[in-house]
């Protein structure tokens, strides 16, 4: 808590709000060439080049599955920029939920 903090912490300062129940606002044009290339190929590096952990790489019945938290986004773009397939879209959230400015 002095030199490093946790995620959820540093998401809560950014902030962001969303409705829990909005639709996703992360768009992954393909789960199979998530699955064949993302997590198979290059071992999931969306679970690292996230800042706000919003993608997981999760076993169900022995099979990856990948899980979109959105809630948790900062919108800094980031999986729009760094996905290695150019796979996940980032669009404006509905309702336009997102970063909170004070001063603006």
């Amino acid at each position: 808590g002095v030199l490093t903090f946790d995620r959820l912490s540093s998401v809560y300062l950014t902030n962001t709000h969303h409705e829990e129940d909005q639709p996703v606002h992360l768009v992954v044009k393909d789960m199979g060439l998530q699955k064949r290339s993302e997590h198979d190929v290059y071992a999931g590096p969306s679970q690292r080049y996230c800042p706000a952990g919003v993608y997981e790489w999760v076993e169900k019945d022995g099979e990856a599955s990948f899980v979109i938290n959105a809630a948790n986004c900062i919108h800094c773009k980031t999986c729009d920029i760094k996905d290695p397939n150019g796979n996940i879209t980032w669009v404006p959230p509905q309702g336009g939920e997102g970063p909170t400015y004070q001063v603006m």
